[in-house]
């Protein structure tokens, strides 16, 4: 499915637009983008050791600081390792710090795999269901109707970027309305995979599948208000596990 974006702006430009960040255009930051994809996507595969310094040098085309400071962004990361007389070996996937909003872009933008997808569904439902309910007995009049509005804006966007802007939003207002500062501090880890999620899949294009988008977040939104923390949960992780069913469709 087509998501409607700008064909010509990257996943990571798109993702960045979203979430309100500003991506770097300098050397480190483009050195930094090719390595980090180029692992992600499997060029430079899980425990092997990347190539030489003057190999990676010419390979880039820059100073040996800035291929230093990028593998150091790397190694923060959890990415890569270096050993003294082995080399820069890369780590096992388990050790990235996947949510960190520079390795999620990198899988999005190489194509996240079915196992990558679920399993941020599943930390999703993990943390949102009971940011959900929070919600539903510590939300302000202002912020129920925050959500019904943004429900409602919702079903009228007309682009894929308004949509997960929207979407966005109406997310963050929830982990906000839980009143809990840990439940929002994650809550903007989560959102970094609903940012990026819509380079995968979007409902804007169909009007049907927009319109059961934002019927399914109207009811997140109803409950909340109605302060009825069980239906909170079940309508939060429906909206969770049909965005995932949407990206698996798109994937084919």
């Amino acid at each position: 499915m087509s998501t409607g974006a700008d064909p010509q702006r990257s996943a990571g430009d798109l993702i960045a637009a979203i979430a309100g960040r500003t991506l770097p255009r300098n050397l480190h930051s483009l050195v930094l983008g090719q390595l980090g994809l180029a692992i992600v996507g499997g060029e430079f595969a899980e425990g092997s050791i990347l190539p030489a310094d003057a190999e990676l040098l010419q390979r880039f085309g820059v100073s040996r600081t800035v291929l230093r400071e990028a593998l150091k962004t790397l190694a923060a990361k959890g990415m890569i390792e270096a050993r003294a007389r082995i080399g820069t070996r890369v780590l096992p996937r388990a050790r990235w710090s996947l949510f960190d909003a520079d390795v999620l872009s990198w899988h999005f933008q190489t194509g996240p795999d079915e196992a990558f997808l679920r399993s941020l569904a599943e930390i999703r439902i993990g943390v949102e269901l009971e940011s959900a309910a929070l919600a539903a007995s510590r939300r302000s009049d202002d912020q129920a109707h925050a959500l019904l509005d943004c429900a409602h804006a919702m079903g009228q966007t007309t682009s894929a970027e308004d949509f997960a802007r929207t979407d966005l939003l109406f997310h963050r207002t929830v982990a906000e309305a839980s009143g809990n500062p840990f439940m929002a501090s994650i809550s903007t880890l989560v959102e970094l995979a609903l940012t990026a999620a819509f380079t995968i899949s979007s409902p804007v294009n169909d009007p049907a599948a927009l319109a059961a988008a934002a019927a399914a977040h109207t009811r997140i939104a109803e409950a909340i208000k109605a302060g009825d923390a069980a239906q909170a949960r079940v309508a939060m992780r429906a909206v969770i596990t049909n965005g995932l069913e949407r990206q698996m469709k798109a994937r084919g």
